[in-house]
């Protein structure tokens, strides 16, 4: 992973959920860089933000009076020339990974990511990207509000049994995007957001079985 990708989540296939529980309204924007610095850091072969990613609704999220296709703010689908418009479409809603003060919506299901391991431009190729289970910056991110997933990041890596089952899943408000089994920050007392409970323990691949649910 590019060192300008900051985020360790990841989720392994194995998941149970409704879409009904999936929001596709929004796209991904970080515009604080801390977990990744712009569209253009995932032009380098393979990069990519990671699914499992925790995020909130950014500004003022989605209103039925705005217009639902971003058609100037994600730049070229290539090189630009004078005199020629190619405008490059999005969701114009956007997410940014879950930081303090946020109210958490749900976990990324897919990854996002402008280039394939060989630096071919996904958006050129849908289905490669639908193979990758990535979506091109920009576009709708898939957000589960409510299933099952089997998940890795900061909250397990304590290693094997670190996390066991029963235990609450908490947004971590101190670092974007990930999730904690601790009820207050680690560096004071404020009070963290329950998103989920673990239906297992940690493996020793480091991952685990989570019932998220916002």
């Amino acid at each position: 992973m590019a060192a300008f990708v900051k985020n360790t989540q990841r989720l392994k296939p194995f998941r149970q959920h409704a879409e009904t529980d999936v929001v596709n309204l929004f796209s991904l924007k970080d515009d604080d860089g801390d977990v990744i610095a712009s569209h253009a850091a995932l032009a380098t072969d393979g990069a990519k933000l990671n699914k499992g990613l925790l995020v909130s609704v950014k500004g003022n999220g989605w209103k039925n009076t705005d217009d639902p296709v971003n058609k100037t703010g994600i730049g070229n689908p290539g090189a630009s020339y004078t005199n020629t418009v190619s405008f490059r479409y999005g969701a114009a809603a956007n997410i940014e990974p879950c930081a303090s003060g946020s109210q958490p919506l749900g976990i990324t299901l897919f990854d996002v990511a402008e280039v394939d391991e060989n630096g071919e431009k996904l958006i050129y190729n849908p289905r490669k990207a639908a193979e990758m289970q990535a979506v091109v910056s920009g576009q709708a991110v898939p957000v589960l509000t409510k299933g099952i997933v089997l998940y890795s990041g900061n909250l397990t890596s304590g290693g094997a049994n670190s996390v066991t089952a029963g235990a609450k899943i908490y947004a971590d408000m101190l670092n974007e995007g990930e999730l904690s089994s601790s009820a207050t920050e680690s560096t004071g007392s404020a009070s963290q957001i329950q998103v989920g409970t673990a239906l297992g323990s940690v493996d020793a691949d480091g991952f685990i079985l989570l019932k998220i649910d916002l």
